[in-house]
């Protein structure tokens, strides 16, 4: 790619949709200027909170920062995505600018933590709509197979300095 990254940015969609983004490559959240990966988690959901700690693990290169939808931060990136902020359904992947959603955050994730994971990428060939299917079934049942926590979780020691900010619930 050439040029600046962000006027790229204001012909991409999440998930590379072509589209204009009216002015969003202009009003950058701070924290994805500082930070070119970021994974937003719901941080009330079991599931959601294992995956955290499972990247957090195999991220050998320590290359994605996370943060908790409910946190200022993390409502922030998620208006400047054009998603709610008060319901929380999707995995976010953030990589230099781009955002990606549901299956393709978690596949494009994977390919970067160490082996054998990022063989989980070749689900990137999976045609979109199969992939999110997929995705949207585990997503809107993750509370009934996973369970839920009243707060989200306060990390602490190295974990703690990946974190974007802490939850506001």
């Amino acid at each position: 790619m050439r040029g600046n990254p962000w006027e790229y940015l204001s012909n991409v969609v999440p998930g590379g949709t072509l589209k204009a983004l009216n002015d969003a490559a202009t009003n950058i959240p701070a924290s994805i200027r500082d930070n070119p990966r970021i994974i937003l988690f719901d941080g009330v959901c079991n599931l959601c909170s294992w995956t955290l700690a499972f990247v957090y693990r195999n991220d050998a290169r320590s290359l994605y920062r996370f943060g908790w939808v409910q946190s200022g931060e993390g409502k922030e990136i998620l208006r400047w995505c054009g998603l709610p902020d008060d319901r929380f359904d999707t995995m976010v992947t953030v990589e230099s600018g781009i955002v990606y959603y549901k299956s393709t955050a978690f596949l494009r994730v994977a390919r970067n933590l160490r082996f054998p994971w990022p063989i989980l990428s070749v689900g990137l060939f999976l045609p979109l709509f199969i992939r999110d299917f997929a995705y949207d079934w585990l997503a809107s049942r993750r509370y009934r197979f996973f369970g839920r926590k009243e707060e989200c979780l306060l990390p602490d020691g190295l974990l703690r300095e990946r974190f974007l900010g802490t939850p506001d619930s």
